[in-house]
Protein backbone atom coordinates (compact mmCIF):
# COMPACT_ATOMS: atom_id res chain seq x y z
CA UNK A 1 0.00 0.00 0.00
CA UNK A 2 1.10 3.47 -0.30
CA UNK A 3 3.14 4.81 2.35
CA UNK A 4 2.28 7.17 4.79
CA UNK A 5 4.53 10.08 3.16
CA UNK A 6 3.05 9.59 -0.26
CA UNK A 7 -1.03 9.56 0.89
CA UNK A 8 -0.13 13.09 2.86
CA UNK A 9 1.24 14.08 -0.60
CA UNK A 10 -1.37 13.45 -2.53
CA UNK A 11 -3.99 14.05 -0.15
CA UNK A 12 -4.84 10.70 0.70
CA UNK A 13 -3.85 10.16 4.69
CA UNK A 14 -6.17 9.80 7.35
CA UNK A 15 -6.24 13.29 8.36
CA UNK A 16 -5.90 14.86 4.87
CA UNK A 17 -9.02 15.00 2.39
CA UNK A 18 -7.46 18.36 0.20
CA UNK A 19 -8.30 18.84 -2.79
CA UNK A 20 -5.21 18.09 -5.35
CA UNK A 21 -3.69 21.20 -7.50
CA UNK A 22 -5.14 21.59 -11.25
CA UNK A 23 -2.57 20.81 -13.90
CA UNK A 24 -1.66 22.63 -16.84
CA UNK A 25 -2.26 19.07 -18.98
CA UNK A 26 -4.44 17.32 -16.85
CA UNK A 27 -4.96 13.49 -17.09
CA UNK A 28 -8.13 12.81 -19.69
CA UNK A 29 -10.67 10.79 -18.27
CA UNK A 30 -13.56 8.12 -20.02
CA UNK A 31 -15.61 6.83 -18.01
CA UNK A 32 -17.54 3.36 -20.08
CA UNK A 33 -21.34 2.73 -17.78
CA UNK A 34 -23.55 5.92 -16.86
CA UNK A 35 -24.28 3.74 -14.22
CA UNK A 36 -24.06 4.19 -10.20
CA UNK A 37 -20.53 3.00 -9.90
CA UNK A 38 -19.14 5.08 -13.43
CA UNK A 39 -21.32 8.42 -11.32
CA UNK A 40 -19.18 7.52 -8.20
CA UNK A 41 -15.77 7.80 -9.93
CA UNK A 42 -16.99 10.57 -11.86
CA UNK A 43 -17.88 12.71 -9.03
CA UNK A 44 -14.65 11.90 -7.21
CA UNK A 45 -12.81 12.42 -10.28
CA UNK A 46 -13.95 16.20 -10.14
CA UNK A 47 -14.16 16.69 -6.61
CA UNK A 48 -10.40 15.31 -5.61
CA UNK A 49 -8.21 14.84 -8.31
CA UNK A 50 -6.80 17.08 -10.99
CA UNK A 51 -8.19 14.76 -13.89
CA UNK A 52 -10.92 15.77 -16.51
CA UNK A 53 -13.42 13.47 -17.50
CA UNK A 54 -13.87 14.41 -21.21
CA UNK A 55 -16.01 11.13 -22.37
CA UNK A 56 -18.68 8.59 -21.67
CA UNK A 57 -20.17 5.47 -23.27
CA UNK A 58 -23.43 4.79 -21.74
CA UNK A 59 -26.33 2.53 -23.78
CA UNK A 60 -28.93 4.40 -21.66
CA UNK A 61 -29.98 7.71 -23.17
CA UNK A 62 -30.98 9.09 -20.36
CA UNK A 63 -28.13 7.87 -18.02
CA UNK A 64 -25.52 9.52 -20.82
CA UNK A 65 -27.21 12.44 -21.72
CA UNK A 66 -27.30 13.56 -17.62
CA UNK A 67 -23.92 12.16 -16.93
CA UNK A 68 -22.31 13.84 -19.81
CA UNK A 69 -24.12 17.76 -18.95
CA UNK A 70 -23.23 16.73 -15.59
CA UNK A 71 -19.74 16.09 -16.10
CA UNK A 72 -19.02 17.16 -19.05
CA UNK A 73 -20.34 19.44 -21.71
CA UNK A 74 -22.46 20.95 -19.37
CA UNK A 75 -26.18 22.07 -20.28
CA UNK A 76 -26.06 24.55 -22.35
CA UNK A 77 -23.53 23.55 -24.44
CA UNK A 78 -23.29 20.09 -27.06
CA UNK A 79 -20.50 17.31 -26.80
CA UNK A 80 -17.38 18.18 -28.33
CA UNK A 81 -16.00 15.27 -31.00
CA UNK A 82 -15.16 12.07 -29.32
CA UNK A 83 -17.39 13.12 -26.01
CA UNK A 84 -20.00 10.46 -26.18
CA UNK A 85 -21.21 7.28 -27.00
CA UNK A 86 -23.80 4.88 -26.83
CA UNK A 87 -21.97 1.77 -26.90
CA UNK A 88 -18.59 0.34 -25.42
CA UNK A 89 -17.54 -0.18 -28.75
CA UNK A 90 -17.95 3.14 -30.16
CA UNK A 91 -15.59 4.49 -27.86
CA UNK A 92 -12.65 1.81 -28.93
CA UNK A 93 -13.51 2.45 -32.71
CA UNK A 94 -13.20 6.12 -32.62
CA UNK A 95 -9.88 5.96 -30.61
CA UNK A 96 -8.58 4.19 -33.20
CA UNK A 97 -9.70 6.22 -35.99
CA UNK A 98 -8.49 9.61 -33.66
CA UNK A 99 -4.62 7.93 -33.79
CA UNK A 100 -5.00 7.11 -37.41
CA UNK A 101 -5.91 10.52 -37.75
CA UNK A 102 -3.19 11.76 -35.46
CA UNK A 103 -0.37 10.14 -37.23
CA UNK A 104 -1.91 10.96 -40.81
CA UNK A 105 -0.62 14.51 -39.61
CA UNK A 106 -4.49 15.78 -39.23
CA UNK A 107 -4.22 18.97 -37.58
CA UNK A 108 -7.91 19.36 -36.72
CA UNK A 109 -7.38 15.88 -34.50
CA UNK A 110 -8.51 16.17 -31.23
CA UNK A 111 -6.50 14.99 -28.05
CA UNK A 112 -7.35 11.74 -26.99
CA UNK A 113 -7.71 10.06 -23.10
CA UNK A 114 -5.26 8.58 -21.09
CA UNK A 115 -7.01 6.94 -19.00
CA UNK A 116 -10.65 4.74 -18.15
CA UNK A 117 -12.59 3.63 -16.02
CA UNK A 118 -14.68 0.50 -16.47
CA UNK A 119 -18.00 0.51 -14.91
CA UNK A 120 -20.25 -1.83 -16.72
CA UNK A 121 -21.73 -4.76 -15.81
CA UNK A 122 -19.37 -7.77 -14.22
CA UNK A 123 -19.82 -10.41 -16.67
CA UNK A 124 -18.53 -7.37 -19.88
CA UNK A 125 -15.59 -6.43 -17.88
CA UNK A 126 -12.86 -9.26 -19.65
CA UNK A 127 -14.43 -8.27 -23.41
CA UNK A 128 -14.12 -4.47 -22.39
CA UNK A 129 -10.97 -4.80 -20.90
CA UNK A 130 -9.26 -7.11 -23.58
CA UNK A 131 -10.37 -4.06 -26.24
CA UNK A 132 -8.67 -1.44 -24.26
CA UNK A 133 -5.41 -3.55 -23.86
CA UNK A 134 -5.54 -4.39 -27.33
CA UNK A 135 -6.14 -0.56 -28.19
CA UNK A 136 -3.04 -0.13 -25.96
CA UNK A 137 -1.50 2.74 -24.32
CA UNK A 138 -4.28 3.63 -21.87
CA UNK A 139 -4.33 3.14 -17.95
CA UNK A 140 -7.16 0.90 -17.02
CA UNK A 141 -9.46 1.20 -13.31
CA UNK A 142 -11.90 -1.99 -13.72
CA UNK A 143 -14.43 -2.25 -11.72
CA UNK A 144 -14.82 -4.88 -8.97
CA UNK A 145 -14.73 -7.82 -9.10
CA UNK A 146 -12.47 -8.06 -12.36
CA UNK A 147 -14.46 -10.97 -14.16
CA UNK A 148 -17.16 -13.23 -13.05
CA UNK A 149 -15.20 -16.67 -14.19
CA UNK A 150 -11.57 -17.71 -12.86
CA UNK A 151 -10.60 -18.08 -16.52
CA UNK A 152 -11.88 -14.82 -17.62
CA UNK A 153 -9.85 -13.20 -14.92
CA UNK A 154 -6.53 -15.00 -16.22
CA UNK A 155 -7.27 -14.15 -19.39
CA UNK A 156 -7.47 -10.26 -18.11
CA UNK A 157 -4.38 -10.61 -16.02
CA UNK A 158 -2.47 -11.97 -19.00
CA UNK A 159 -3.45 -9.14 -20.95
CA UNK A 160 -2.99 -6.28 -18.61
CA UNK A 161 0.51 -7.78 -17.52
CA UNK A 162 1.32 -6.87 -21.73
CA UNK A 163 -1.01 -3.55 -22.04
CA UNK A 164 2.85 -1.50 -21.71
CA UNK A 165 3.76 2.08 -23.03
CA UNK A 166 6.61 2.81 -25.37
CA UNK A 167 9.07 1.43 -23.01
CA UNK A 168 7.79 -1.30 -22.63
CA UNK A 169 6.53 -0.54 -19.34
CA UNK A 170 3.18 -2.35 -17.60
CA UNK A 171 0.51 0.73 -17.61
CA UNK A 172 -1.08 1.60 -14.33
CA UNK A 173 -4.17 -1.06 -13.69
CA UNK A 174 -6.37 -0.67 -10.64
CA UNK A 175 -9.24 -2.49 -9.72
CA UNK A 176 -12.35 -1.34 -7.51
CA UNK A 177 -11.50 -2.71 -4.15
CA UNK A 178 -12.06 0.77 -2.41
CA UNK A 179 -12.22 -0.92 0.97
CA UNK A 180 -8.29 -0.37 0.28
CA UNK A 181 -8.43 3.38 0.48
CA UNK A 182 -10.98 4.09 3.03
CA UNK A 183 -9.04 6.09 5.37
CA UNK A 184 -10.19 3.73 8.45
CA UNK A 185 -8.79 0.66 6.59
CA UNK A 186 -5.51 2.57 5.76
CA UNK A 187 -5.09 3.46 9.43
CA UNK A 188 -6.05 -0.31 10.61
CA UNK A 189 -3.58 -1.38 8.23
CA UNK A 190 -0.63 0.91 9.14
CA UNK A 191 -1.64 -0.24 13.01
CA UNK A 192 -1.33 -3.27 12.53
CA UNK A 193 1.53 -4.01 9.89
CA UNK A 194 3.64 -0.90 10.50
CA UNK A 195 3.49 -0.37 14.03
CA UNK A 196 2.54 -3.64 14.91
CA UNK A 197 0.12 -2.47 18.19
CA UNK A 198 -1.17 -5.72 18.52
CA UNK A 199 2.41 -7.78 17.34
CA UNK A 200 2.00 -10.71 15.19
CA UNK A 201 -1.66 -11.18 14.19
CA UNK A 202 -3.06 -14.59 15.26
CA UNK A 203 -6.84 -14.40 13.80
CA UNK A 204 -9.15 -12.36 12.49
CA UNK A 205 -13.19 -12.59 12.20
CA UNK A 206 -14.34 -10.27 10.03
CA UNK A 207 -17.85 -9.26 8.93
CA UNK A 208 -19.97 -8.61 5.98
CA UNK A 209 -23.54 -7.74 6.92
CA UNK A 210 -25.12 -6.93 3.95
CA UNK A 211 -28.53 -6.02 4.65
CA UNK A 212 -31.82 -7.58 4.59
CA UNK A 213 -33.99 -5.29 2.40
CA UNK A 214 -30.49 -4.63 0.43
CA UNK A 215 -29.68 -8.35 -0.26
CA UNK A 216 -33.61 -8.63 -1.54
CA UNK A 217 -32.64 -5.57 -4.03
CA UNK A 218 -29.33 -6.90 -5.38
CA UNK A 219 -29.20 -10.57 -5.02
CA UNK A 220 -33.34 -11.18 -4.74
CA UNK A 221 -34.91 -9.59 -7.48
CA UNK A 222 -31.57 -7.85 -8.76
CA UNK A 223 -28.63 -7.78 -11.07
CA UNK A 224 -26.40 -10.21 -9.34
CA UNK A 225 -29.54 -12.93 -8.32
CA UNK A 226 -28.49 -15.59 -10.37
CA UNK A 227 -24.67 -17.64 -10.77
CA UNK A 228 -25.62 -17.92 -14.40
CA UNK A 229 -26.01 -14.06 -15.58
CA UNK A 230 -23.71 -13.29 -12.72
CA UNK A 231 -21.66 -15.17 -10.09
CA UNK A 232 -21.82 -16.09 -6.58
CA UNK A 233 -22.36 -13.57 -4.41
CA UNK A 234 -19.14 -14.13 -2.67
CA UNK A 235 -17.83 -12.74 -5.76
CA UNK A 236 -19.96 -9.84 -6.63
CA UNK A 237 -20.96 -8.34 -3.33
CA UNK A 238 -17.86 -9.31 -0.65
CA UNK A 239 -14.88 -10.06 -3.23
CA UNK A 240 -14.05 -6.55 -1.05
CA UNK A 241 -13.93 -8.27 1.78
CA UNK A 242 -11.38 -11.44 1.04
CA UNK A 243 -9.19 -8.55 -0.60
CA UNK A 244 -8.95 -6.72 2.60
CA UNK A 245 -8.59 -10.00 4.47
CA UNK A 246 -5.05 -10.76 1.88
CA UNK A 247 -4.14 -6.95 2.05
CA UNK A 248 -4.09 -7.52 5.76
CA UNK A 249 -2.19 -10.69 5.76
CA UNK A 250 -0.76 -11.75 2.93
CA UNK A 251 0.76 -8.73 1.59
CA UNK A 252 3.59 -7.18 2.20
CA UNK A 253 3.63 -4.06 4.94
CA UNK A 254 4.22 -1.24 3.06
CA UNK A 255 5.87 -1.15 -1.11
CA UNK A 256 9.26 -0.35 0.46
CA UNK A 257 9.66 -3.95 1.29
CA UNK A 258 7.37 -5.55 -1.24
CA UNK A 259 10.34 -6.19 -3.69
CA UNK A 260 12.17 -8.09 -0.71
CA UNK A 261 9.67 -9.41 1.13
CA UNK A 262 7.66 -12.15 -0.84
CA UNK A 263 3.62 -12.33 0.12
CA UNK A 264 2.79 -14.69 3.07
CA UNK A 265 1.19 -17.35 0.83
CA UNK A 266 -2.65 -19.14 2.67
CA UNK A 267 -2.22 -22.37 3.23
CA UNK A 268 -5.67 -23.80 3.05
CA UNK A 269 -9.15 -22.67 2.43
CA UNK A 270 -12.44 -24.09 3.81
CA UNK A 271 -16.04 -22.46 2.93
CA UNK A 272 -19.64 -23.32 4.40
CA UNK A 273 -22.97 -21.67 2.71
CA UNK A 274 -26.05 -21.59 0.82
CA UNK A 275 -29.78 -20.47 -0.06
CA UNK A 276 -30.96 -20.49 3.65
CA UNK A 277 -33.73 -18.08 3.42
CA UNK A 278 -34.83 -16.52 0.07
CA UNK A 279 -36.70 -19.78 -1.29
CA UNK A 280 -39.93 -20.76 -1.83
CA UNK A 281 -39.95 -23.44 0.97
CA UNK A 282 -40.02 -20.77 3.14
CA UNK A 283 -42.69 -18.41 1.69
CA UNK A 284 -45.89 -17.36 4.34
CA UNK A 285 -48.35 -20.26 3.58
CA UNK A 286 -50.96 -17.13 3.76
CA UNK A 287 -49.47 -15.78 0.85
CA UNK A 288 -51.00 -18.27 -1.47
CA UNK A 289 -49.99 -18.07 -5.28
CA UNK A 290 -49.15 -14.53 -5.16
CA UNK A 291 -45.86 -14.07 -7.32
CA UNK A 292 -45.51 -10.15 -7.07
CA UNK A 293 -45.64 -8.06 -4.51
CA UNK A 294 -48.75 -5.54 -5.78
CA UNK A 295 -51.06 -8.92 -5.99
CA UNK A 296 -49.98 -10.07 -2.78
CA UNK A 297 -52.66 -10.66 0.42
CA UNK A 298 -50.14 -10.21 2.88
CA UNK A 299 -48.13 -7.63 1.67
CA UNK A 300 -48.85 -4.82 3.81
CA UNK A 301 -47.04 -6.99 6.53
CA UNK A 302 -44.75 -8.56 4.90
CA UNK A 303 -41.30 -6.50 5.52
CA UNK A 304 -40.25 -7.72 1.60
CA UNK A 305 -43.08 -5.81 0.71
CA UNK A 306 -41.64 -3.82 -2.67
CA UNK A 307 -44.18 -1.58 -2.57
CA UNK A 308 -43.36 -0.87 1.34
CA UNK A 309 -39.64 -0.83 0.62
CA UNK A 310 -39.06 1.16 -2.95
CA UNK A 311 -42.04 3.32 -2.06
CA UNK A 312 -42.33 4.06 1.66
CA UNK A 313 -39.47 3.30 3.76
CA UNK A 314 -37.91 5.86 5.55
CA UNK A 315 -34.95 7.32 3.99
CA UNK A 316 -35.12 4.65 1.50
CA UNK A 317 -38.27 4.51 -0.61
CA UNK A 318 -39.76 7.31 -2.61
CA UNK A 319 -42.05 8.91 -0.61
CA UNK A 320 -39.01 9.85 1.89
CA UNK A 321 -37.95 12.26 -1.36
CA UNK A 322 -35.11 9.78 -2.22
CA UNK A 323 -34.79 9.61 -5.64
CA UNK A 324 -31.46 7.60 -5.70
CA UNK A 325 -30.20 4.64 -5.52
CA UNK A 326 -32.14 1.63 -4.66
CA UNK A 327 -35.08 3.99 -6.46
CA UNK A 328 -33.02 4.81 -9.53
CA UNK A 329 -31.88 1.33 -10.32
CA UNK A 330 -35.65 0.34 -10.69
CA UNK A 331 -36.65 2.73 -12.79
CA UNK A 332 -33.42 5.03 -14.22
CA UNK A 333 -34.96 8.31 -14.76
CA UNK A 334 -36.98 8.57 -11.72
CA UNK A 335 -35.43 11.63 -10.93
CA UNK A 336 -37.09 13.28 -14.67
CA UNK A 337 -40.59 13.04 -13.36
CA UNK A 338 -40.84 16.18 -11.38
CA UNK A 339 -44.60 15.30 -10.21
CA UNK A 340 -44.35 13.45 -7.43
CA UNK A 341 -47.35 11.38 -8.18
CA UNK A 342 -46.61 10.76 -11.46
CA UNK A 343 -42.91 9.00 -10.31
CA UNK A 344 -44.69 7.04 -7.79
CA UNK A 345 -47.13 6.01 -10.79
CA UNK A 346 -43.83 4.68 -12.86
CA UNK A 347 -42.40 3.28 -9.86
CA UNK A 348 -45.38 0.98 -9.07
CA UNK A 349 -45.96 -0.07 -12.99
CA UNK A 350 -42.24 -1.14 -12.60
CA UNK A 351 -42.90 -2.71 -9.58
CA UNK A 352 -46.09 -4.52 -10.51
CA UNK A 353 -44.38 -6.02 -13.90
CA UNK A 354 -44.03 -10.01 -13.46
CA UNK A 355 -43.33 -13.30 -15.32
CA UNK A 356 -45.45 -16.86 -14.94
CA UNK A 357 -44.38 -20.07 -16.47
CA UNK A 358 -44.87 -19.58 -19.95
CA UNK A 359 -42.22 -16.65 -19.96
CA UNK A 360 -39.21 -18.21 -21.30
CA UNK A 361 -35.90 -18.50 -19.08
CA UNK A 362 -33.89 -16.07 -21.34
CA UNK A 363 -36.57 -13.60 -20.64
CA UNK A 364 -36.65 -13.90 -17.10
CA UNK A 365 -32.88 -13.93 -16.77
CA UNK A 366 -32.43 -10.79 -18.52
CA UNK A 367 -34.05 -8.04 -16.59
CA UNK A 368 -34.84 -7.57 -13.22
CA UNK A 369 -38.03 -7.98 -11.60
CA UNK A 370 -38.32 -5.76 -8.51
CA UNK A 371 -41.48 -6.02 -7.36
CA UNK A 372 -41.11 -10.29 -7.33
CA UNK A 373 -42.13 -12.33 -4.54
CA UNK A 374 -38.67 -12.72 -2.58
CA UNK A 375 -40.05 -16.02 -1.83
CA UNK A 376 -40.58 -16.60 -5.76
CA UNK A 377 -37.88 -15.10 -7.74
CA UNK A 378 -35.34 -17.12 -9.77
CA UNK A 379 -32.30 -16.16 -7.58
CA UNK A 380 -29.75 -19.29 -7.03
CA UNK A 381 -27.03 -17.11 -4.67
CA UNK A 382 -26.08 -17.82 -1.14
CA UNK A 383 -27.47 -15.38 1.67
CA UNK A 384 -24.81 -16.76 3.99
CA UNK A 385 -21.51 -17.87 3.83
CA UNK A 386 -18.28 -18.16 6.19
CA UNK A 387 -15.04 -18.65 4.48
CA UNK A 388 -12.01 -19.78 6.48
CA UNK A 389 -8.28 -19.20 5.41
CA UNK A 390 -5.16 -20.27 7.48
CA UNK A 391 -1.45 -19.60 7.21
CA UNK A 392 1.43 -21.81 8.17
CA UNK A 393 4.43 -20.10 9.58
CA UNK A 394 6.59 -18.83 7.08
CA UNK A 395 10.45 -17.50 6.96
CA UNK A 396 10.30 -16.89 11.14
CA UNK A 397 12.51 -13.87 12.30
CA UNK A 398 13.17 -12.03 14.96
CA UNK A 399 11.32 -8.86 15.10
CA UNK A 400 13.84 -6.29 16.55
CA UNK A 401 12.65 -3.08 18.13
CA UNK A 402 9.10 -3.90 18.13
CA UNK A 403 8.46 -4.50 21.52
CA UNK A 404 6.51 -7.69 20.51
CA UNK A 405 6.77 -11.04 22.64
CA UNK A 406 6.79 -12.98 19.10
CA UNK A 407 9.90 -14.19 17.19
CA UNK A 408 7.99 -14.98 13.77
CA UNK A 409 8.16 -11.16 12.98
CA UNK A 410 4.57 -10.88 10.72
CA UNK A 411 4.46 -14.28 9.39
CA UNK A 412 3.69 -16.59 12.05
CA UNK A 413 0.58 -19.11 11.45
CA UNK A 414 -2.37 -17.30 11.76
CA UNK A 415 -6.47 -17.66 10.57
CA UNK A 416 -8.94 -15.60 8.71
CA UNK A 417 -12.92 -16.14 9.22
CA UNK A 418 -14.82 -14.03 7.08
CA UNK A 419 -19.05 -14.40 7.19
CA UNK A 420 -21.24 -12.68 4.62
CA UNK A 421 -25.19 -12.38 6.50
CA UNK A 422 -28.08 -11.03 4.88
CA UNK A 423 -30.38 -10.94 7.42
CA UNK A 424 -28.99 -8.06 9.79
CA UNK A 425 -29.96 -4.18 10.23
CA UNK A 426 -26.66 -3.59 9.36
CA UNK A 427 -26.36 -2.72 5.58
CA UNK A 428 -22.82 -2.90 4.57
CA UNK A 429 -21.34 -1.79 7.97
CA UNK A 430 -18.92 -4.35 8.36
CA UNK A 431 -16.96 -4.82 11.57
CA UNK A 432 -13.89 -7.06 12.55
CA UNK A 433 -12.18 -8.37 15.60
CA UNK A 434 -8.26 -9.05 15.21
CA UNK A 435 -6.60 -11.30 17.61
CA UNK A 436 -2.69 -10.49 18.25
CA UNK A 437 0.09 -12.11 20.44
CA UNK A 438 -0.27 -8.35 22.25
CA UNK A 439 -3.43 -7.10 22.29
CA UNK A 440 -6.65 -7.59 20.00
CA UNK A 441 -8.68 -4.79 17.66
CA UNK A 442 -12.09 -4.41 17.58
CA UNK A 443 -13.03 -2.09 14.11
CA UNK A 444 -16.38 -1.20 12.97
CA UNK A 445 -17.03 1.21 10.01
CA UNK A 446 -16.86 4.39 12.65
CA UNK A 447 -13.89 3.44 15.31
CA UNK A 448 -10.81 1.52 15.67
CA UNK A 449 -10.35 0.35 19.31
CA UNK A 450 -6.87 -1.14 20.68
CA UNK A 451 -6.88 -3.71 24.11
CA UNK A 452 -2.90 -3.70 24.86
CA UNK A 453 -2.12 -7.07 26.70
CA UNK A 454 1.26 -4.98 28.11
CA UNK A 455 0.29 -2.13 28.62
CA UNK A 456 -3.27 -2.55 29.91
CA UNK A 457 -4.58 0.30 28.26
CA UNK A 458 -7.05 1.49 25.71
CA UNK A 459 -6.74 3.42 22.30
CA UNK A 460 -9.27 4.32 20.21
CA UNK A 461 -9.04 5.88 17.25
CA UNK A 462 -11.61 7.65 14.69
CA UNK A 463 -10.43 8.17 10.93
CA UNK A 464 -12.53 10.59 9.25
CA UNK A 465 -15.46 9.80 6.87
CA UNK A 466 -13.89 11.48 3.52
CA UNK A 467 -16.87 13.87 2.45
CA UNK A 468 -18.84 11.50 3.65
CA UNK A 469 -18.52 9.43 0.33
CA UNK A 470 -18.75 5.97 -1.08
CA UNK A 471 -17.38 3.33 1.26
CA UNK A 472 -16.23 5.26 3.98
CA UNK A 473 -14.21 7.70 1.88
CA UNK A 474 -12.54 4.66 -0.16
CA UNK A 475 -14.51 5.93 -3.22
CA UNK A 476 -12.57 9.15 -3.55
CA UNK A 477 -9.20 7.20 -2.20
CA UNK A 478 -9.21 4.78 -5.02
CA UNK A 479 -9.79 7.52 -7.59
CA UNK A 480 -7.30 10.20 -6.29
CA UNK A 481 -4.79 7.96 -6.13
CA UNK A 482 -5.37 6.46 -9.54
CA UNK A 483 -5.65 9.47 -11.46
CA UNK A 484 -2.56 10.90 -9.20
CA UNK A 485 -0.61 8.13 -10.80
CA UNK A 486 -1.56 8.97 -14.30
CA UNK A 487 -0.84 12.48 -13.67
CA UNK A 488 2.84 11.52 -12.56
CA UNK A 489 3.74 9.15 -15.31
CA UNK A 490 1.88 12.05 -17.39
CA UNK A 491 3.24 15.05 -16.39
CA UNK A 492 6.44 14.27 -13.63
CA UNK A 493 8.44 11.62 -15.61
CA UNK A 494 7.64 8.68 -13.02
CA UNK A 495 7.71 5.05 -13.94
CA UNK A 496 4.56 3.56 -14.39
CA UNK A 497 5.92 1.01 -12.22
CA UNK A 498 6.98 3.30 -9.25
CA UNK A 499 3.57 4.96 -9.88
CA UNK A 500 1.78 1.30 -9.56
CA UNK A 501 3.82 0.45 -6.39
CA UNK A 502 3.46 3.73 -4.45
CA UNK A 503 0.07 5.28 -5.34
CA UNK A 504 -2.01 2.32 -6.85
CA UNK A 505 -0.13 -0.02 -3.80
CA UNK A 506 -1.37 -3.12 -5.13
CA UNK A 507 0.32 -5.23 -7.61
CA UNK A 508 -1.58 -7.30 -10.76
CA UNK A 509 -0.80 -10.50 -8.42
CA UNK A 510 -2.51 -9.21 -5.78
CA UNK A 511 -5.78 -8.61 -7.71
CA UNK A 512 -5.56 -11.76 -9.29
CA UNK A 513 -4.53 -13.22 -5.96
CA UNK A 514 -7.34 -11.91 -4.10
CA UNK A 515 -10.41 -13.02 -7.20
CA UNK A 516 -9.10 -16.52 -7.19
CA UNK A 517 -9.30 -16.65 -3.57
CA UNK A 518 -13.29 -16.45 -3.98
CA UNK A 519 -12.78 -19.19 -7.03
CA UNK A 520 -10.79 -21.54 -4.22
CA UNK A 521 -13.59 -21.23 -1.80
CA UNK A 522 -16.05 -21.95 -3.61
CA UNK A 523 -14.58 -24.76 -4.84
CA UNK A 524 -14.52 -26.07 -1.08
CA UNK A 525 -18.04 -24.93 -0.70
CA UNK A 526 -19.70 -27.21 -3.47
CA UNK A 527 -16.79 -30.00 -2.78
CA UNK A 528 -17.52 -30.18 1.03
CA UNK A 529 -13.64 -30.02 1.92
CA UNK A 530 -10.63 -28.77 2.19
CA UNK A 531 -8.23 -27.29 -0.12
CA UNK A 532 -4.46 -26.80 0.13
CA UNK A 533 -4.15 -23.07 -1.40
CA UNK A 534 -0.68 -23.84 -2.91
CA UNK A 535 -1.77 -26.49 -4.78
CA UNK A 536 -4.74 -25.03 -6.03
CA UNK A 537 -3.22 -21.61 -7.38
CA UNK A 538 -1.06 -23.85 -9.62
CA UNK A 539 -3.08 -25.65 -11.01
CA UNK A 540 -5.92 -23.63 -11.47
CA UNK A 541 -4.09 -20.39 -12.41
CA UNK A 542 -0.33 -20.92 -13.37
CA UNK A 543 -1.29 -23.36 -15.63
CA UNK A 544 -3.82 -21.69 -17.02
CA UNK A 545 -1.74 -18.79 -17.66
CA UNK A 546 0.05 -20.89 -20.15
CA UNK A 547 -2.80 -21.53 -22.45
CA UNK A 548 -4.74 -18.72 -24.02
CA UNK A 549 -8.46 -19.13 -23.98
CA UNK A 550 -10.58 -19.57 -27.28
CA UNK A 551 -13.63 -17.74 -26.28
Amino acid sequence: MPSSETLAATGNGAGDVGHVAASPSPPRIAIIGAGSRGWAYAKAVCSATNGIVVAVAEPNDYKRTKFGRSFIWGKGSPPDEGAVFDHWRGFVDYEANRRTRALAGGTDTPPGVDAVFVCVQDEMHREVVLALTGLGGLHIMCEKPLATRLQDCVDMYRALRSNTNEKGEQLVFSIGHVLRYSPHNMLLRKLLLEDRVIGDILSVVHTEPVGWWHFTHSYVRGNWRRESTSAPSLLTKSCHDIDVLLWLLCSPPSSSTATQDPPHLPSTVYSVGSLQYFKRSRKPAAAGPATNCLSCPIADSCKYSAKEIYLKQEGVGLESGNTQWPVKIVVPDIESYGDREEAKSVLLAELAKDYDQNTPDVEVARRNWFGRCVYESDNDVCDEQVVTITWDEDIPRAASGTGTSDPAGGRGSKTATFHMVAQTKRVCERYTHLYGVDGEIYADSETITIQNFITGQTTTHKPPREGGSGHGGGDQGLTRQFVTAVDKVKNEGWSTDKAQRELIGCTLEEVIRSHAMVFCAEEARRGKKLVDWVEWWAKEVEDKLSHVSAT
